[in-house]
């Protein structure tokens, strides 16, 4: 009966040491994913940024002036 007791007793210890591991190595990945995501987004955010620099210091594209031509006006006499 003994035996049966400290046989349970240590896969309970074995299945909680291992849960706590299980955890610990979920919580370094989470952490990773979160430091690759923030740099991901510094460096998108820096691109944007230089883009809106570089678009703000170049002249804007001149416009071209479009002509309509007018409908000759027919006079009629009443």
């Amino acid at each position: 009966m003994n035996l049966d007791k400290a046989r349970q007793r240590a896969e309970r210890n074995f299945k909680k040491e291992e849960r706590a591991q299980d955890g610990r190595k979920a919580m370094i990945e989470y952490e990773a994913q979160a430091v690759a995501i923030r740099k991901k987004t510094a460096s998108l955010k820096a691109l944007r940024l230089a883009k809106e620099v570089q678009a703000q210091t170049e002249a804007p594209p001149a416009k071209p002036t479009i002509r309509h031509r007018r409908a000759p006006r027919h006079i009629t006499a009443l």
